[in-house]
């Protein structure tokens, strides 16, 4: 472990179109002490042509992939087991950063002696145009809070490695990264948020999650094979998502 250096932990699968300048929005960090692993699902696009041009010029970019597709869950899991940072940072590799995220963070993080947090964040279009939509962290997410409806931008979170450990991602190829802070939350009481926005989340229409009535079979698995939830409990949090995501009272 490295002290002070934040892995920025990058899953990627044929983002060939969107890599660049998500790499690009890492390396305008004010805060520089950081690496970024980018883990590639067997992209069969030139995702990696894009990463190898951009890691041929800084070092501290580093690319790996995996022997076969095995999803999300997988290569982030991969790219946590190569991080050598004190605190580990998410980053999918559609989504951008402003400029003094990491900066800003991590003075959160030190100024109010906490492990693990997350930050406000908007919506962006395919294109990277703004879509007026911002999502602000709350202050405090506990597991029950985030069972009921995730408020964490995945995109947005930073924890302290040092404090915390590493964990592996449970293997689903949806709400992994919902997952993962479970596991985490079972760990660490809160996740913490900050107001600020400092991060872009990029809405694209052929995304898995874009589909809200095929993500409802992963919010099942979730429940019931990973947080072995009784059924009725799964039942009641599948529909509490339901009514505020399909009809958007949230």
């Amino acid at each position: 472990m490295k002290e002070g250096l934040i892995s920025v932990i990058t899953p990627t699968y044929n983002c060939g179109d969107y890599i660049a300048e998500t790499i690009r929005s890492i390396q305008a960090q004010t805060y520089t002490n950081w690496e970024m692993i980018i883990v590639d699902d067997c992209s069969t696009d030139n995702t990696k042509e894009v990463v190898d041009a951009y890691a041929a010029g800084d070092s501290r970019i580093k690319y790996h992939c995996l022997e076969v597709n095995s999803g999300a869950a997988v290569a982030r899991t991969k790219a946590m087991e190569i991080a050598e940072g004190e605190y580990m940072a998410f980053c999918d590799s559609d989504d951008l950063w402003y400029p003094e995220k990491l900066e800003k963070q991590l003075g959160f993080m030190k100024k109010h002696d906490v492990a693990f947090t997350c930050t406000s964040y908007e919506q962006i279009d395919e294109s990277g145009n703004l879509l007026g939509k911002v999502i602000k962290a709350i202050p405090r997410t506990s597991y029950n809070r985030l069972l009921l409806d995730c408020p964490v931008g995945n995109s947005t979170v930073m924890y302290s490695v040092k404090k915390m450990g590493k964990f592996e991602v449970p293997n689903i190829r949806k709400r992994n990264d919902d997952a993962l802070w479970l596991q985490m939350l079972k760990k660490e009481k809160y996740i913490y948020g900050m107001k600020g926005v400092l991060m872009k989340y990029r809405i694209r229409s052929n995304s898995i999650s874009a589909n809200k009535f095929k993500v409802i079979k992963y919010h099942w698995i979730l429940y019931r094979d990973i947080e072995h939830l009784s059924i009725p409990r799964s039942i009641f949090h599948i529909g509490y998502w339901c009514v505020i995501k399909v009809l958007h009272i949230k």
